[in-house]
C-alpha cells in the first residue's frame, strides 16, 4: 500500500529524494523511543547545493525567497532522512520542533521568514501534525557554505 503522506507530497509535486549522505561522521537520523531526531538536513539537490553564500539583499548575496525555497528542500531531505529510520512517513504522529540556521550578511534578520519555507512545507504535507515549535537562528557560516541548514524533530508510532 502506497504511503499516504507521500501520495500528499507527489500532489504537491514533490517526492521524497534518497536519503543525503552524511558529510561527516554522524547519521542523517536517529529514533530515540517515539521519536526521531535529524542531522543538520542541507538543501541538496542529488547530492549538489544549488545555491552557496550568505542570505541578504544585494548583489552576490542569496535572496530571503531562493533561500527559503532552500529551507523547503532541507524539509523534504528530511523526511527522506526519517524515511530511512522509520520506514513509513505514515508513521510520523507530529513534527516536534524545527531548528532552522541561516547563513547571514551581517545586516539581514529575515531568519523567521527564510525558515518558513520548511514550516509552511510541513503544514502543507502533514496539516495539523505538521505544527511544530521552532527556532531560526542567523549564523556566519555553515558546512559547504550552504545558505541554510535545518534540524527537525519528529514524533513516530510503531
Amino acid at each position: 500500500m502506497a504511503s499516504v503522506i507521500e501520495e500528499r507530497l507527489s500532489e504537491l509535486g514533490f517526492e521524497v529524494p534518497e536519503v543525503a549522505a552524511a558529510v561527516a561522521a554522524y547519521v542523517p537520523a536517529i529514533r530515540d523511543g517515539n521519536y526521531v531526531y535529524t542531522a543538520g538536513q542541507l538543501p541538496f539537490v542529488d547530492g549538489a547545493l544549488p545555491a552557496t553564500g550568505k542570505v541578504g539583499e544585494g548583489a552576490g548575496l542569496v535572496s530571503p525567497e531562493q533561500a527559503t525555497d532552500l529551507a523547503q528542500l532541507c524539509a523534504l531531505n528530511a523526511l527522506a532522512a526519517v524515511r530511512g529510520v522509520i520506514g513509513s512517513l505514515d508513521r510520523i504522529t507530529q513534527v516536534v520542533k524545527v531548528t532552522a540556521f541561516v547563513a547571514s550578511d551581517p545586516s539581514f534578520t529575515g531568519q523567521p521568514g527564510v525558515a518558513n519555507g520548511a514550516s509552511v512545507f510541513l503544514g502543507r504535507v502533514f496539516g495539523d501534525l505538521g505544527i511544530h515549535v521552532r527556532s531560526a537562528v542567523g549564523v556566519a557560516v555553515l558546512p559547504l557554505d550552504a545558505p541554510v541548514e535545518i534540524e527537525f524533530v519528529f514524533k513516530v508510532e510503531d
